[in-house]
């Protein structure tokens, strides 16, 4: 019987329209250690689809489709959402991260939820989160910590 979910999948998987895909998966394996699983090509040699994996998550992605409204974040001048790594060691893949050409858009902090975070975006548009937990902090203290801070600052 052929399972509803394939193996080693979760219930959502990010599917990234990527302008330069090509290169974009050897940015990913470079950037993050990513596995490609593998690629799939169309005869004028756009890739239709593939997929890496990261830690145990899979990310599947493809070229640029304009005629089919498929663009990536580069053509459309920005981005609406970031994907979440969370690593042993957020220093580690941050570092790696940008010494593969990715920008800081939020240096590597410990933040008042529990994690050491920081934010970058690849030379494709798409941004990423990067984070290592910390420790465990309740909502209660979360929420009261942050309305401190946001308090304080003109963040908001």
């Amino acid at each position: 019987m052929t399972d509803a979910i394939p193996q080693g999948f979760s219930s959502v998987t990010p599917h990234l329209v990527i302008k330069d895909c090509e290169n974009a998966l050897e940015f990913y394996k470079k950037a993050f250690s990513a596995l490609e699983i593998y690629r799939s090509k169309m005869p004028d040699g756009r890739i239709m689809h593939a997929m890496i994996q990261i830690g145990n998550s899979f990310v599947m992605m493809a070229d640029e489709f304009p005629d089919m409204g498929a663009v990536g974040p580069n053509t459309l001048g920005g981005t609406s959402t970031a994907l979440h790594i969370y690593t042993e060691d957020a220093d580690k893949l941050f570092k790696q991260a940008i010494d593969a050409g990715a920008i800081q858009i939020m240096p590597l902090a410990d933040m008042f939820w529990g994690d050491r975070y920081g934010q970058i975006q690849d030379p494709y548009g798409h941004r990423w989160a990067i984070a290592t937990h910390t420790r465990d902090v309740s909502p209660e203290e979360m929420e009261k910590t942050a309305k401190e801070i946001f308090s304080k600052s003109d963040f908001c």
